[in-house]
């Protein structure tokens, strides 16, 4: 029975009461939160019933008044180990970029929009065994990471996590499932190797010198997003409205083309790929203003964080047509 219904896809949505993947928040309600006696929970049933059949054999009064008791407190302790998951309301961070093999970091928020604290929950990626436990005060946000393994370079889903507790006499086990729509982005795994050499003409992916010092202006060339807002034309764009950086000639820097033809046609496609990103990397660490040339893509030269990110995207994302 559980096969069929790990095997279909719909039935499995309906077992667990959603259809993933899941966008904003998620609230747990009644019906998605499951629970099971654990061993623990099943030895102490059992020692209720001798105790029950013993106090029946000898007319034992205490007998009956303990086991009374202790099935009361079993009760009251399932009750709250059901509590202390439902309602509550989870939903995703922001998982930064990762280079394949790092572990990539999805973060959930756990909204605890109740008057009492939710102790000992425990967050595990199936996928991965991942896990975390946290603690989840009265009115207050908590935040897991789950730190998941990476492979493959491209977008890798979050899927589905687990959440599971045992809280207060670890007598029952309440779980619930949730799958958010998050993903992280994953870069190629970067492979060290020497940038391509200086060419004469830029076409052929090498670099050129242009002046870009900050002593003798030599005119304007478009805007880039890493350009200072010190060497904006003011002036023009006022004039113009076309966003325009002035060039000065002294301090020459250096404009690398990186292009996938210049990476040896011997490697497969993840090991060019490899090799680009670690040219993106060095070329950024340099200094040099750097665009990059893909098979039906190009980025146009510049330097930054956002020059750096643009090419890595460009890379993790790649499909060559």
């Amino acid at each position: 029975m559980l096969r069929a219904v790990r095997a279909n896809p719909r039935l499995l949505s309906w077992f667990y009461g959603f259809t993933p993947p899941e966008r904003g928040a998620i609230v747990l309600r009644h019906r998605r939160v499951y629970i099971v006696p654990t061993r623990l929970g099943w030895m102490f049933a059992g020692t209720l019933g001798i105790l029950l059949l013993g106090s029946i054999n000898y007319s034992l009064a205490l007998g009956f008044a303990l086991t009374f008791v202790l099935g009361g407190m079993g009760f009251a302790g399932m009750v709250h180990t059901a509590r202390n998951l439902a309602l509550l309301a989870v939903s995703p961070g922001r998982a930064d970029p990762v280079f394949a093999g790092e572990a990539a970091q999805f973060r959930l928020h756990f909204d605890n929009r109740s008057r009492f604290d939710r102790p000992s929950i425990l967050a595990r990626h199936l996928a991965s065994g991942a896990q975390l436990v946290v603690d989840v005060a009265a009115n207050s946000v908590a935040v897991v990471v789950l730190a998941v393994p990476t492979e493959r370079r491209g977008r890798l889903a979050l899927g589905r996590v687990m959440l599971e507790t045992r809280f207060p006499l670890d007598l029952f086990r309440a779980w619930s499932y949730v799958e958010p729509d998050v993903r992280c982005l994953v870069y190629p795994r970067p492979a060290r190797s020497p940038l391509p050499p200086p060419d004469a003409e830029a076409a052929g992916g090498g670099a050129r010198t242009r002046a870009q010092g900050n002593d003798d202006f030599s005119g304007l060339r478009a805007y880039q997003a890493s350009d200072s807002p010190r060497h904006i034309a003011w002036k023009v764009v006022a004039r113009t409205g076309d966003m325009l950086t002035k060039q000065f000639a002294e301090d020459a820097a250096a404009e690398l083309w990186l292009e996938w033809e210049r990476t040896p046609q011997r490697l497969g496609t993840e090991e060019r790929l490899s090799l680009l990103t670690g040219w993106v990397l060095d070329a950024e660490r340099s200094g040099a203003s750097y665009g990059m040339r893909l098979p039906g893509a190009e980025i146009a030269t510049g330097r930054g964080d956002a020059q750096r990110a643009d090419c890595l995207n460009a890379l993790a994302l790649y499909d060559r047509p």
